[in-house]
C-alpha cells in the first residue's frame, strides 16, 4: 500500500499550490487523512487532517485560513489547497493515513517538495 503525493513545486510568496494524495493498493474509507511537512532543521509538523467518514477537518494554527484540506471520494484522493504561501511554508509535504484517533499514522507517502521564494 502506498500513498502517492504530488503537486509540489516552486512558487513565489503569496502564490498558490494544490497538493494531491492518492492511495494505491487500497481505499481508505473511514480513515483519517492528513498532511505533514518537514523543513530543513525543523521537526516534522502537522499541517491538516480530514476524516473521510464525516469530512470534518482540522488545521494547525500556522496554516489556518490559508490552507484547505478536502476529499474527492470518487477519485479516492485528498487535496491540500495552499493559498497565500509564505517562505516559512517551504518544506517537503507528506500525506499520511490512520484508522482512528487512538492510533498513530501508519501509512505515509513519499513526500513532495514545496518551495516558496520571496
Amino acid at each position: 500500500v502506498q500513498l502517492q503525493a504530488c503537486g509540489g513545486g516552486l512558487v513565489h510568496t503569496g502564490g498558490s499550490l494544490r497538493l494531491a494524495c492518492a492511495p494505491s493498493g487500497r481505499t481508505f474509507g473511514g480513515y483519517i487523512m492528513a498532511w505533514f511537512r518537514l523543513a530543513p532543521g525543523k521537526d516534522r509538523e502537522f499541517v491538516a487532517r480530514i476524516w473521510r467518514t464525516t469530512g470534518s477537518s482540522y488545521y494547525s494554527d500556522s496554516v489556518k485560513g490559508r490552507f484547505t484540506i478536502s476529499l474527492d471520494n470518487a477519485k479516492n484522493t485528498v487535496y491540500l489547497q495552499m493559498n497565500s504561501l509564505k517562505s516559512e511554508d517551504t518544506a517537503t509535504y507528506y500525506c499520511a493515513a490512520k484508522r482512528s484517533d487512538s492510533v498513530p499514522y501508519n501509512y505515509w507517502g513519499q513526500g513532495t517538495q514545496v518551495t516558496v521564494s520571496s
